[in-house]
């Protein structure tokens, strides 16, 4: 016999893993994550259809966004990879690293940067000025997440997935020192 506090279904918990010292419970599923890419992809596709944009995925944690993304663009175009580093541990160093320099030829070519995540802004802030030197067209920022609260630069960032609060996260590509990456959905910190 069941009391009137219970239930025939099971109340849903929210899964919980274990990455290194932390715990994260899921923030955002995949299912989410993948209709936001098809809706920027369709804006991307009605912006730039007939410029043959270039698309540079800014590694390491935007390899996921950057793929899935891809499959939605239906115009022409071309994708490049850089590789920047600002963070170590949970936290920006507030120093920008370019460790892979891309390669391909950008002067008057319509450019969109692919970040995994917005934070404070120092790596796109140091990074424009770079691309700016190679004369596109124009360069524009695609982001799966941004956290305006903890913004510190002033960016123009048309192309945003999803505005989060300034909690640390990890998965679909998005690292806690380099573990995490390889989780389908996103994941936020449950314990400091």
């Amino acid at each position: 016999m069941l009391d009137k506090n219970s239930s025939l279904v099971p109340e849903q918990e929210i899964p919980v893993v274990r990455v290194k010292d932390k715990r994260f419970r899921v923030f955002i599923p995949y299912e989410d994550i993948q209709e936001r890419i098809r809706i920027m992809a369709a804006a991307m596709t009605r912006e730039y259809e007939g410029k043959k944009p270039i698309f540079l995925s800014v590694l390491t944690g935007s390899f996921m966004f950057a793929a899935d993304l891809m499959k939605h663009i239906n115009i022409d175009c071309e994708i490049a990879f850089t590789r920047l580093s600002s963070y170590s541990g949970t936290s920006s160093t507030g120093k920008v690293e370019m460790i892979m320099d891309f390669r391909e030829e950008i002067k008057d070519r319509h450019v969109i940067i692919l970040e995994d995540i917005v934070d404070s802004g120092t790596t796109l802030s140091r990074f424009l000025p770079i691309l700016e030197e190679h004369q596109p067209a124009s360069i524009a920022i695609a982001t799966l997440l941004i956290k305006p609260e903890a913004l510190k630069y002033k960016l123009d960032v048309p192309y945003v997935g999803f505005r989060i609060s300034n909690e640390f996260i990890i998965g679909y590509g998005l690292d806690y020192d380099g573990a995490g990456r390889n989780l389908k959905d996103i994941y936020q910190v449950v314990e400091a």
